[in-house]
């Protein structure tokens, strides 16, 4: 392509890196690695650039590539949940971020990796990227009903897993 397209491209992403980013940190969260996902997305994202309605769609036009992206991963193979955990949690500490608040992006990325697809894709999406509900029923081809229905179930077992009584039922505080 050539560089007036190149140049475009990046005045496009530019401004929406970090929610772009923070998208991908999310959705995968111990499954794979973010960096490939935003890397695969972008080469897509790049050759089909023409398909772009409005420059102010870009970010759903991502985040919509992205989705397709993992869906095929999923079907291709199913990936090993949780497996490089460790890795993960020692780049997040790597960001710069102080130490309580790595431990809270640790402990809910954790949880959200235990909901359902659908359920963690809506959240991340309105809670985390700031997308509209609307928006969200456009990139899951879901009606309204749908989306706010995954968002409150999501919260709920969010809340259930992050709550100290759910680890207390499960047996997992030891004093």
């Amino acid at each position: 392509m050539s560089k007036k397209a190149q140049h475009k491209f990046l005045a496009l992403y530019e401004p929406v890196h970090d929610r772009f980013e923070r998208f991908c940190r999310a959705r995968v969260y111990g499954e794979l690695d973010y960096k490939d996902l935003i890397n695969d997305t972008l080469l897509i994202g790049f050759e089909k650039i023409d398909h772009l309605k409005t420059e102010n769609s870009f970010l759903s036009f991502l985040c919509g590539i992205a989705i397709k992206i993992l869906a095929n991963q999923n079907r291709k193979n199913k990936p090993d949940s949780l497996n490089d955990l460790e890795s993960l949690k020692m780049e997040w500490v790597d960001q710069g971020a102080n130490t309580e608040a790595a431990i809270n992006a640790t402990l809910l990325y954790e949880a959200m990796a235990l909901l359902p697809v659908k359920q963690k894709e809506c959240l991340i999406l309105f809670e985390i990227s700031g997308f509209s509900i609307k928006e969200i029923m456009d990139l899951q081809q879901s009606s309204e009903s749908a989306i706010k229905q995954r968002l409150k179930r999501g919260r709920e077992k969010l809340k259930a897993l992050l709550s100290f009584e759910s680890v207390h039922q499960r047996g997992e505080v030891k004093a």
